[in-house]
């Protein structure tokens, strides 16, 4: 005589899930670090690309002095240093002791002049002026002033 089972075999709890649901039995973690990986290297790279193109401007300057001559006239000195031949706008701002602008001038550095330079400009103000602000440059490529 022989012993015959009357069932089903058992099985794990796991596989009956997986064959259920039908779940496969890899795991999907070394797919999310490598998504994860190029992910976090895209950002970085963005981040040091970003940080470089912003401390490299095509036109830096620099506000050296400046003179209040008489009630309607104030003169400034700036440095303007170029990493290229471009055409930079310059403002500069004169301001009344209560902060207001009380004159304003943009002065065009040409493309052909030298990349770095001393540039005296006079300003021409409503009232009397205590101070002037260097706002910046700007060329075509650049549009936030430094």
């Amino acid at each position: 005589m022989t012993e015959q089972s009357a069932g089903p075999t058992a099985a794990t709890p796991s596989s009956d899930l997986n064959a259920r649901y039908g779940r496969a039995g890899r795991s999907r973690r070394p797919l999310v670090i490598g998504v994860l990986g190029v992910v976090v290297l895209a950002g970085l790279v963005w981040l040091v690309w970003a940080a470089w193109v912003q401390s490299n401007p095509p036109v830096r300057s620099e506000l050296q002095g400046f003179t209040v001559v008489s009630p309607t006239s104030a003169t400034a000195t700036m440095k303007v240093d170029r990493n290229k031949s471009v055409e930079a706008s310059c403002r500069l701002q004169a301001k009344a002791a209560d902060f207001s602008i009380v004159g304003e001038v943009t002065v065009t550095i040409k493309a052909d002049s030298p990349r770095h330079q001393t540039v005296a400009v006079t300003l021409t103000t409503q009232r009397s002026a205590t101070s002037v602000v260097l706002v910046g440059c700007t060329t075509a490529d650049q549009h936030r002033p430094h």
